[in-house]
């Protein structure tokens, strides 16, 4: 019978205004799969926070047990020292150093205080072994995908000697190939003995590889759901998250569809970092008044370049073809240009490119249309604090007040905070690039809601998703992405995951056979 490795007892964590933790009690045993779900801003990565001593001990209430013995974590050395590694979604990796120095940093293997370089090479070699990575260890962090860089903090967590590794939305990032290597990871890990908890919105991974799933709703355990037998269906975890049944992930939208107001004609960029390569060939679509439409492809196919492009030429070098709005070219080369014509890209890296954190949210609701709240330059408070409130009320941003940081907002929150600044610049043309991602299921519909407004008073948009289900519940068309390149077109009748998955192989085939020939 499996023994007890966790019990997290009446755990009470407050922040100004706000209790985040309320009597949180979580019970883990060893050698399982243990799964954390619920909306964003519901407690679990606090409540993981508090385990791995990033929140020390006297920060909160309650009582933490680690294999029977009472925890009292000063930070997060104390809680490694136990064998308890956390993994944040935002990857603690140095991008250039190499993956052995990144896996033994602050763990280096040195004797009298002089690293033994041929030691930290072996032992990389057999951790990267251990996580099926097939990578050389002097190899820079900044050359590989972040798949590739999750296994490196597995690796990094196995170096620690870990009995229980906690991973915080380790696949959010990830294409479904790479997400599944991750997802067995976890399972051979548990089969030697690695206890883990999964943090996920991804309902689909949780139910295919958690053995327990307890769900957190504002602060408080809500149940714990036992999977053993792999027979928890998602539609049952969600009811427990959001408190009711949604019986319908994306909201049905009629919208009548008008005259084209966008095209991209023979759009060609090239890399940055080498100007002889192509990363962007010979694009061309088009996009018309309240359609949605999306693209669709694998990690690294290109779909982000052409947003960025587009949008002031934010990526690559010698930009060609053509950027047409309402049947004019447009001649556009900055960020402030492309404002300027209405057109608004929502990043998909919102914390580095989308938010100031460390401002609160009136200042950045407001960021990109200062001068509807400015006069001769100066900004009108009152003006951005009653136009900042209006687009918290519309668009059910929780917080404690407009000055409170972005950075402690939920990523949901975060997410409308971002949409709010876009749909306050009024534009015409609105590329959301992964709008969902790392949020959950209740804050996807909202956004999802938002999207079908946005359609329906007229907006065009082009929507890039990772989640194929996410592009066939909300899309008229999509276009299918592969290598820099446009290799199909798909009605809302013909789209299926098979079908962008036939074109995207079918190209790859056509590929190797002009490489071979």
């Amino acid at each position: 019978m499996a023994e007890i490795i966790l019990e997290m007892k009446e755990i009470t964590k407050n922040f100004t205004g706000v209790r985040a933790l309320d009597r949180v009690s979580l019970t883990v045993f060893d050698d399982e799969i243990h799964a954390l779900v619920g909306e964003n801003g519901a407690g679990k990565s606090t409540l993981m926070k508090v385990l791995s001593g990033v929140y020390p001990h006297g920060s909160y209430e309650g009582t933490i047990y680690f294999k029977g013995k009472e925890c009292q974590f000063r930070d997060i050395r104390d809680s490694e020292h136990m064998g308890i590694v956390i993994i944040h979604q935002e990857l603690a990796l140095i991008p250039y150093l190499s993956i052995a120095e990144n896996i033994f940093l602050g763990n280096e293997q040195a004797k009298n205080g002089v690293i033994n370089w041929d030691e930290t090479v072996a032992k990389a070699k057999q951790l990267l072994k251990k996580v099926g990575l097939d990578e050389n260890p002097n190899t820079l962090i900044a050359d590989i995908g972040v798949g590739k860089q999750q296994l490196v903090e597995i690796a990094k967590a196995l170096s620690k000697n870990v009995k229980l590794l906690i991973l915080d939305e380790p696949t959010a990032a990830l294409n479904d190939e790479e997400s599944n290597k991750l997802l067995d990871l976890l399972v051979e890990l548990k089969g030697h003995g690695i206890t883990s908890i999964l943090i996920s919105h991804k309902l689909n991974e949780i139910t295919k590889v958690a053995d327990a799933v307890t769900v957190i709703r504002d602060g408080r355990v809500i149940e714990t759901l036992q999977n053993d037998k792999r027979s928890l269906d998602e539609d049952r975890i969600i009811k427990s998250m959001v408190g009711r049944e949604i019986v319908d992930r994306f909201p049905k939208r009629s919208v009548e569809i008008g005259e084209e107001v966008f095209r991209v004609e023979g759009l060609t960029v090239h890399d940055p970092n080498n100007e002889d390569r192509q990363v962007i060939k010979n694009v061309s679509f088009n996009v018309r008044k309240g359609e949605v439409v999306g693209f669709a492809g694998l990690m690294g196919a290109g779909r982000t370049e052409i947003a960025m492009s587009i949008f002031g030429k934010s990526y690559g070098i010698h930009h060609r073809g053509k950027i047409i709005k309402n049947g004019r070219e447009l001649r556009i080369n900055t960020v402030p240009e492309a404002i300027e014509h209405g057109i608004a890209y929502v990043t998909e890296d919102r914390k580095n490119y989308g938010l100031v954190l460390i401002d609160d949210i009136r200042t950045n609701v407001s960021l990109a249309s200062l001068k509807s709240v400015s006069t001769l330059a100066v900004i009108d408070e009152n003006r951005e604090t009653q136009i900042a409130n209006e687009y918290r009320d519309k668009l059910k941003i929780k917080c404690a007040s407009l000055s409170q940081k972005v950075e402690n907002l939920s990523g949901g929150n975060q997410q409308k905070v971002v949409l709010g600044k876009w749909i306050m610049a009024n534009p015409d043309i609105l590329i959301l690039d992964e709008p969902t991602r790392g949020i959950d299921v209740g804050a996807k519909y909202e956004i999802y809601t938002i999207i079908n407004k946005l359609a329906a008073e007229g907006k065009a948009i082009l929507m890039i998703s990772s989640e194929m289900p996410e592009l066939l519940g909300m899309c008229d068309r999509i276009y299918v992405i592969t290598e820099g390149q446009i290799v199909g077109e798909l009605s809302q009748h013909e789209a299926s995951q098979e079908a962008i998955m036939k074109k995207i192989i079918e190209h790859q085939k056509l590929s190797r056979q002009r490489i071979s020939a």
